[in-house]
């Protein structure tokens, strides 16, 4: 005699259950459902554990193109007293009503070097005759405004400031007008 071949038709849900065959016991149901909660448990970890990595890769990236973009920063802040030195060498020259080649060519080491700077995404801060703004500005003095000028401008500019893309490297050293 051949055995029976169980029932296997299938449904939507999977194999047609046999008549013949027992109902699961509680215990083997109750057994599934903390399978199917362990797994759940586990699939909802797997998930947050992606969504932290790939956000920890986006901050990762950004973190370093910033790191990128701001660079040269601390380099270039230690460059300006160079500048400033450069500036003062033209100012002094043309106080005393020099205009010789050593002159001109003081002034043309200090424009290549803010070309230079430049190039490497440092602007210098326009202050003279501007609204004072802590952000940008640094007050030394305040003088009484003269006739016609706002009081909280900006009168003079003691030392130039600069910025490093959208960071300031160095406020402008300034006289605020009161």
């Amino acid at each position: 005699m051949a055995p029976e071949k169980p029932n296997q038709e299938a449904t939507a849900d999977g194999p047609k259950p046999d008549a013949a065959q027992p109902a699961p016991a509680p215990e083997d149901l109750e057994a599934l459902r903390k399978k199917a909660a362990e797994r759940d448990q586990f699939l909802d970890l797997l998930q947050r554990t992606r969504a932290d990595f790939e956000n920890y890769q986006k901050r990762n990236q950004r973190d370093r193109e910033q790191e990128r973009r701001y660079l040269y920063g601390p380099f270039i802040k230690d460059l300006l007293p160079v500048f400033d030195n450069l500036q003062r060498a033209t100012a002094a020259a043309q106080q005393a009503g020099e205009k010789g080649p050593l002159v001109q060519g003081v002034a043309m080491v200090q424009n290549l070097f803010l070309d230079l700077l430049k190039r490497y995404g440092v602007t210098a801060i326009e202050a003279q005759g501007k609204p004072f703004d802590p952000a940008l500005h640094e007050a030394i003095a305040q003088q009484p405004a003269p006739v016609g000028q706002a009081p909280n401008t900006v009168l003079q500019v003691v030392e130039q400031g600069f910025m490093n893309q959208d960071r300031v490297l160095r406020p402008a050293k300034v006289v605020v007008a009161q």
